[in-house]
């Protein structure tokens, strides 16, 4: 099958008129999609200044806003975590940290991070979780530059936790 010449310049046009829409959808959508971009961005930083304000309420609310429009975003779930824990509400604070560890399964080997689930475990009552994350950390012999006390303070919390199950032992009895 031969085409001829005006029929070769009909589909050269279609494909050029093709590119172009394409290339002008891209834009508008990848625009809308960096605005929306900024506004999360916004949120999130506004939420992070309230907390470190003492806003508690306020910054709650704003990590709130973030994690409606991107629930899955492993930096708004570990920051919900933490504003959740600095709230008292332990119990909120672990579902947040252990989605972030499922979004990321490699914050396992962030020893910040699991010190601060450790903790959250023990403030949430779920003493078997944390003695699994705190095992981990003394396992692993952490000793970050920025949290001097690592290990000791592992090792308090695992105290803490058999003194937990301790008292528990002796309700039941």
């Amino acid at each position: 099958m031969t085409f001829t010449e005006p029929i070769r310049k009909y589909i050269l046009s279609g494909l050029v008129a093709f590119v172009v829409i394409g290339l002008i959808v891209a834009n508008v959508m990848a625009s809308k999609q960096n605005d929306e971009f900024k506004i999360n961005e916004t949120l999130y930083s506004q939420a992070i200044q309230l907390q470190s304000t003492g806003d508690l309420a306020g910054s709650t609310d704003a990590i709130k806003k973030v994690l409606k429009k991107e629930p899955n975003s492993e930096m708004a779930n570990y920051a919900a975590g933490l504003i959740s824990a600095q709230n008292g509400d332990m119990k909120q604070a672990a579902i947040y940290m252990q989605k972030t560890l499922d979004i990321n399964p490699h914050k396992v080997e962030d020893p910040a991070f699991m010190i601060q689930l450790g903790e959250i475990f023990v403030g949430a009552e779920r003493f078997e979780d944390a003695k699994i994350v705190l095992l981990r950390c003394q396992e692993s012999a952490w000793a970050p530059e920025d949290i001097p006390d690592y290990q000791e303070h592992v090792a308090t919390l695992l105290a803490q936790i058999e003194n937990s199950q301790l008292k528990e032992g002796t309700k039941n009895e």
